[in-house]
């Protein structure tokens, strides 16, 4: 599912985002308004590790992000990397945030999802952030490639985007 339709322009105008295509379990709660939309170009790194509860078993499992935020003119305006998930601004500040919901974005794309910050660190634009928007997925997802005892903690990095929308208080 391509999520283009969320950032439309009205003439020459600033694109306005709207979350009318989302689905309602990642959609921002009213009382908060955009404050800033970025997309997210990098890599998510996977380790192959042996499962929980399932002895002989194996998966790939999130390692963490690493990505440049640009703005939608395609200027870096920030990092997210991790763990723990940190989005980064130029300007110094920085946060945290704690999943809340996530909804399938079709077949080969991470989910889109949404996540309540935590209070910034530093003065800047990350100040007063209160919700993440991760939409507009594409690519991400754990590698095809066998995860066994054989290459248990092995590690493989898959190139994804997505576009991060920073919501605050109305």
């Amino acid at each position: 599912m391509v999520l283009a339709a969320c950032a439309s322009s009205t003439g020459s105008s600033k694109p306005t985002y709207s979350q009318t295509m989302l689905p309602d379990a990642v959609k921002v709660p009213a009382g908060h308004r955009v404050a800033m939309e970025t997309v997210g170009v990098g890599q998510i790194t996977y380790e192959c590790r042996a499962k929980k509860d399932a002895a002989g078993q194996f998966e790939w499992v999130f390692a963490g992000p690493d990505a440049k935020l640009n703005d939608r003119q395609g200027k870096q305006v920030g990092r997210y990397y991790g763990p723990p998930a940190t989005w980064e601004s130029q300007d110094g500040s920085k946060l945290t945030a704690t999943q809340l919901a996530v909804a399938p974005a079709g077949a080969g794309n991470i989910p889109l999802q949404l996540v309540k910050a935590n209070p910034a660190v530093g003065s800047g634009v990350m100040q007063g952030v209160t919700f993440i928007q991760r939409v507009a997925t594409q690519g991400g997802v754990a590698p095809s490639s066998v995860c066994s005892a054989t290459n248990v903690g092995s590690k493989q990095i898959v190139n994804y985007q997505a576009d991060y929308i920073f919501w605050k208080a109305a």
